[in-house]
């Protein structure tokens, strides 16, 4: 559920004409800010490498965006409610395992929220009222979506079910560009797709060092976390959001309400692969501090940096021995 042109986890790094082997490019995709850095000792094949990264976002983007009418995503969700639709396996592997978040975070990660999320428009500060809240809530539940491993099609059980990927897409296409790479033979890599970010190998012999930026201020960084071969996805209150009478209506929906969660405005996961920590960062924000840490504290190989609306730090049992 991350989408914005700003980098909600900043980055820092050693000048890239240090040295003419690395190479950096960035491009907005998926309604965010894709960047990719790498080092390798061929100039030519480090940008084509990085092209065939942007190609592949783009190619994720085009297939599970909800914002454009011909993606797969789209024609999922403008017809299964109707009977089952037909869908790739690629398309079909990430609704499984978005619904397998589900199932683990007892509902706080449900793709379904876009039946409510749909009306809210952010840009033009426009949000559903409580009588069409009450309308749709009743869409708003991750076992209306039927799912036929076999025949590979996705049905809706409730006429009013909209679903979106957004909560874990991101980190699915930062998965795949690295893995692209890896492939290739590159050893040291960084992808970042807005609060999405998975580095491999090191940076100059050192790791990568991610800065988690201040939720109420871009400008400064509340913890650096070195990392190697990991992932990192941030969520927070602050990527599309607008204020009415005091109230921050954001677009990190609760299933359970259709209304933007409050306790937290910031949940930080760290993990092997983006697409776990992408979906993770969303789930913890939605359970809130407590729940969120039980539920990063019973996942093995995960960590968690949150921030709470009174501003206050709260870390994993694995981090917190280390502050």
């Amino acid at each position: 559920m991350k989408t914005n042109f700003l980098f909600f986890l900043l980055v820092l790094f050693i000048p890239i004409s240090a040295s003419a082997d690395w190479q950096r490019q960035e491009a907005a995709i998926m309604g965010t800010a894709i960047a990719v850095e790498l080092w390798h000792k061929d100039d030519t094949q480090g940008r084509a490498q990085i092209k065939s990264v942007l190609d592949e976002i783009h190619r994720i983007d085009n297939l599970m965006s909800s914002y454009k009418p011909d993606s797969e995503l789209s024609v999922v969700n403008a017809n299964a409610a109707n009977g089952p639709v037909a869908v790739s396996q690629e398309l079909l592997s990430l609704i499984i395992r978005a619904l397998e978040y589900s199932d683990i975070t007892t509902g706080a990660f449900d793709i379904t929220y876009a039946s409510a999320g749909q009306y809210y428009d952010y840009r033009n500060r426009d949000r559903p009222d409580n009588w069409q809240l009450q309308e749709v809530l009743p869409a708003i539940d991750y076992h209306h979506v039927r799912i036929n491993k076999a025949g590979s099609t996705v049905e809706f059980l409730h006429p009013g079910v909209r679903i979106d990927l957004g909560g874990i897409a991101k980190g699915y296409a930062v998965d795949r560009g690295m893995a692209m790479l890896q492939q290739a033979g590159v050893t040291t890599a960084l992808i970042s797709a807005g609060g999405d970010t998975r580095v491999m190998g090191k940076r100059w012999d050192r790791p990568w060092n991610i800065g988690i930026r201040n939720p109420r201020n871009e400008e400064k960084i509340v913890s650096m976390i070195p990392l190697e071969d990991s992932a990192i996805s941030t969520s927070g209150d602050y990527e599309r959001f607008f204020e009415e009478d005091g109230v921050r209506y954001h677009h990190i929906l609760n299933p359970e309400t259709g209304k933007s969660s409050h306790e937290i405005i910031s949940s930080s996961i760290i993990g092997k692969l983006a697409t776990d920590t992408d979906a993770l960062s969303t789930s913890v924000f939605v359970l809130g501090v407590e729940k969120g840490l039980q539920l990063i504290d019973s996942t093995p190989g995960t960590e968690a940096v949150i921030i709470d609306n009174k501003g206050n730090m709260h870390y994993s049992a694995g981090l917190a021995r280390v502050q």
